[in-house]
Order: C-alpha cells, then sequence, then structure tokens
C-alpha cells in the first residue's frame, strides 16, 4: 500500500500553509478555552502524523474498498441517531471504545474519496440521467442520516462537497443550466416555507435561528445574541486588535458575552485579539489552501485524484466561508466549524486526512506526466 515517492514531489507549501492555519487556531482555542489548548496540541500532532502516512499511501489501492468505506459510514450515522450523545440540543456524537467522535465530520472525506472512485468505475456513463440519479440516490442516505441529528449546516456542506464533485465528473452544461433555473426558485419557495408557522421541514431552532438573522433586533436578547455579540466583538478589534489573551476590561470575549467562542466562533476571538490583520490572515491562508488543492486536482493524474482534491477544496473553502459567515452576520448561525481553527478533534483529524490524500494526489501526478512524455516521444521517433 505504501509507495516512495522523492522528496520534491512533496507539497511542502500546502502542509506549511495548513500548519500555519492551525497554529492562529491553537493560540485562539489557548485564549478562548485555556483548558482545552493541550487537547488541540495532541490533535495537531496526531493529525500531521496521519496526514503524512496517508501522503505516502497508494491512495489506488485504498479506494478499493470504496462500498466497505460507504457502508460503514451510514452504518457510524445510524448508530448516531439510535445510540449517540446529545450536546447543544442536538444529537451528533457516538462513543466507541471509550471515544467520543462526530461522524458527521468523517462523513465529507469519506464521501469524497467513495465518489471519487465510483465515478472513476463509471466515467463513460456520468453525462447520462440513470448514472446522475444513482449519485443523487447515494448522496441522499448520508445527507438524510445528519440532517435528521439535527445538522442542517453539515448536511448543506455535504452536498456542497457533493456538486464540487459532480462538476468535475463531467456532467453536461445544459444539466446544470437546467438544474439552477429549476433550483433558484424552488429554494426562494422553500425559504418562504420554513419561515411560516407550524411548518415541520426544519426543527424550531433552526426556524428561530433563521428568523433570528433576518430579524436581530427581535432576537437580541436570546436567539440573535450571539451573533450581535460577535460581530460588536469582531469590530472593536479594528486594525491591530486588542492584543492576544488581552486582560482590558472592555474585551466581550473575558466578559464572558461570546458563548462557543473555541468552536463555532473561534473567528471572533480572532477578530477581536488580532484585529482586521489577522481576520484576514486567516481568509487569505483559507484561500490559498483551497486554491492550492484545485492547482493539484487540474494536474492530477487520473478523475479520482481530480475528484479528491476538488472535493477538499470545497470543504475547506465553502466551509470556512460559512463559519466566517456566521461570525460577520452575513449568514444565519449554522454551528459549522472554522476548518482548521475550530476546536473539534473529529474536523481536525478528518482534514488533515483529506489534506494527506490531496498531497497524495500531487506526488503522483508525476507519473502520468513521465508516461504522457514517453509516448510523445515514441510517436516521435515512428
Amino acid at each position: 500500500m505504501f509507495k516512495t515517492f522523492r522528496i520534491q514531489k512533496f507539497d511542502f507549501a500546502l502542509t506549511a500553509l495548513v500548519i500555519a492555519l492551525n497554529v492562529i487556531g491553537v493560540f485562539a482555542i489557548a485564549s478562548a478555552e485555556p483548558d482545552l489548548v493541550h487537547r488541540e496540541q495532541l490533535g495537531m500532532a496526531v493529525s500531521l502524523a496521519f496526514m503524512l502516512a496517508v501522503s505516502l499511501a497508494d491512495y489506488h489501492k485504498i479506494l478499493k474498498f470504496y462500498w466497505i468505506l460507504y457502508a460503514l459510514n451510514l452504518a457510524v450515522l445510524l448508530a448516531v441517531i439510535l445510540i449517540g450523545s446529545t450536546g447543544g440540543g442536538a444529537q451528533r456524537w457516538v462513543n466507541i471504545g471509550g471515544v467520543r467522535f462526530q461522524p458527521s465530520e468523517t462523513a465529507k472525506i469519506i464521501l469524497i474519496l467513495f465518489f471519487a472512485q465510483f465515478i472513476m468505475k463509471h466515467k463513460d456513463k456520468m453525462k447520462t440521467f440513470p448514472m446522475i440519479a444513482a449519485c443523487l440516490l447515494l448522496i441522499t442516505a448520508p445527507f438524510v442520516l445528519v440532517f435528521k441529528q439535527p445538522d442542517l449546516s453539515t448536511s448543506v456542506m455535504i452536498f456542497i462537497i457533493f456538486c464540487a464533485i459532480m462538476f468535475v465528473a463531467g456532467i453536461s452544461w445544459k444539466l446544470i443550466v437546467g438544474l439552477l433555473v429549476a433550483a433558484v426558485p424552488a429554494a426562494v419557495i422553500l425559504f418562504n416555507m420554513v419561515l411560516q408557522e407550524g411548518q415541520t421541514i426544519l426543527s424550531s431552532y433552526q426556524q428561530g435561528r433563521i428568523l433570528a438573522w433576518l430579524h436581530p433586533e427581535r432576537y437580541e436578547n436570546d436567539l440573535a445574541y450571539q451573533t450581535m455579540n460577535s460581530i460588536m466583538a469582531i469590530g472593536s478589534g479594528q486594525l491591530l486588535g486588542k492584543g492576544y489573551n488581552t486582560n482590558e476590561i472592555s474585551s466581550l470575549l473575558n466578559s464572558g458575552y461570546i458563548s462557543e467562542s473555541q468552536t463555532d466562533f473561534i473567528f471572533t476571538v480572532i477578530g477581536e485579539e488580532f484585529g482586521f490583520l489577522g481576520s484576514v490572515s486567516v481568509v487569505i491562508l483559507i484561500t490559498l489552501i483551497s486554491l492550492s488543492c484545485l492547482r493539484i486536482a487540474r494536474n492530477a493524474p487520473d478523475i479520482q485524484g481530480k475528484i479528491i482534491a476538488t472535493g477538499m477544496a470545497a470543504w475547506i473553502g465553502f466551509q470556512g466561508f460559512m463559519n466566517i459567515g456566521v461570525a460577520t452576520g452575513i449568514l444565519p448561525n449554522t454551528g459549522i466549524p472554522l476548518p482548521f481553527v475550530s476546536y473539534g478533534l473529529t474536523s481536525l483529524i478528518s482534514l488533515y486526512a483529506g489534506i494527506g490524500f490531496v498531497l497524495n494526489v500531487n506526488m503522483q501526478s508525476g507519473r502520468r506526466l513521465q508516461t504522457e512524455d514517453t509516448l510523445s516521444f515514441i510517436e516521435k521517433r515512428w
């Protein structure tokens, strides 16, 4: 399974970007919740080792077990519904052998790997309606299981990753345009439906978050409390921030006005303590990591590699935008972590594993180029 690669093929730039973003997260967590920083540091060390191990493996051999991965993913997600532990009003965790983890986070990387192999097996049929319907059916099961936890934000994130994968798979532009024409008015109708009293599409607390986003002044003392305090804290950081782990009496973090500051609202901590420059640095790092994954996808040796790298780019880029959008009031409160920054060991290990696969794809891209060069040489000789 493990292969020997030349060190020149290892993408040190992408690795450095990921580590830099994670280090910012460690410092922010140390300020937000000091009791958790040692676990985060340990999680970073374990995740780095796991990433390196994955990057040295041949992803083609791992993908051979794609149906086993898919079945295991569904089984664990189902276990969350049946025997999962509850926290914050949602049932999203499961304990196995004394280890508590969040299967909805591991589902993202597993689904990327699954569809990478599944689409490769049926790449000649990807423009046909039956194959697209099959892909939609396969994503529906994990989507529903995550949605039922309830976890609307992660289920939406899974669907976004799926859309990016299907785009790379080469589905027809006519179909994409047709779906958009149908999806936009459908989304508007659905949005209006979930705002009605007595609706059963979303849970009451999910509907409340949307209403609080639309009318924050009405919910400033309850549902919009976190977001409004987050906006004030980020704004108070101004250009350079109030200083790391500041003891200023004006700090909203130190005053206890920012809840979930180590997870969902970690960007608020960065904005208040490191200011505009610190916030922009996080945005730039997330953007560069996503673009690096897309660059690797463009040079990937096969469709599996393209899907893996594109899936990771969509995951990190869109999820980063969603988290920052919540902290700044652009989006409703979704409860989704900031990649490589928020506290959460399951998310961290899953993200590092995904980057490991992207590095793996990059290190094998030279094999296709060498083959193409050889074929070109033979053609010229003949």
